[in-house]
């Protein structure tokens, strides 16, 4: 086993939120859950991530009950599951002993947000020397408010400020930040084809 999924932060924290509602695709589980049957196929470990804020007192702490899978996802037995405080999925967790000690090389990311700890997680395998492909199709993300609106900016609010970053442009320029510096970029389609090819 040299290769592994990272799900990252596909959580019902974030669909408790009232900006779920501008999540660049809802759908996300479905995504995720191509890849993870590939994944199990193929025989590669799949690793599960969430976010936690203890004591928060907000939808990322554990005692609200929201840190878990989205309900369309199933975690088989055997199948790590760890939880980070920071935005990678490295350095507040076990994740690269775990992937150290089945000689995992190659790395597979998805989840949530695209640009945040997706992207991050990204960033800092590669960096570890992880050969790292970002599955862009299966991330999703947020519009991101400009650096001067309000903190407490409502959701209206935020779709109304034409200084608002959208969703899709978040998206873009996480690709090409990425692509052929910190990761190969790929879409489900082309790695179940690419599956296909090999089986």
């Amino acid at each position: 086993m040299t290769r592994a999924l990272i799900v990252i932060d596909v959580q019902e924290s974030f669909r408790a939120r009232p900006l779920w509602k501008t999540i660049s695709d809802p759908g996300i589980a479905d995504q995720v859950n191509r890849l993870v049957r590939l994944a199990r196929r193929a025989g590669d470990l799949v690793v599960w991530v969430l976010h936690t804020e203890p004591g928060s007192g907000g939808v990322f702490d554990p005692a609200l009950g929201h840190v878990r899978l989205l309900e369309e996802l199933r975690r088989e037995d055997g199948e790590p599951l760890v939880h980070k405080t920071a935005h990678n999925a490295f350095t507040t967790t076990n994740l690269q002993q775990l992937l150290t000690e089945r000689g995992v090389r190659e790395l597979t990311v998805c989840g949530i947000r695209t640009e945040q700890c997706v992207e991050t997680t990204t960033r800092l395998a590669s960096d570890l020397g992880y050969r790292v492909t970002f599955v862009t199709d299966a991330t999703a993300t947020h519009p991101i408010p400009h650096r001067d609106a309000p903190a407490d900016q409502s959701v209206d609010d935020l779709l109304s400020d034409p200084r608002t970053l959208g969703a899709a442009e978040v998206i873009r320029r996480t690709e090409y930040a990425l692509a052929g510096r910190f990761a190969t970029i790929a879409t489900v389609d082309e790695l179940e084809s690419a599956a296909g090819r090999r089986a």
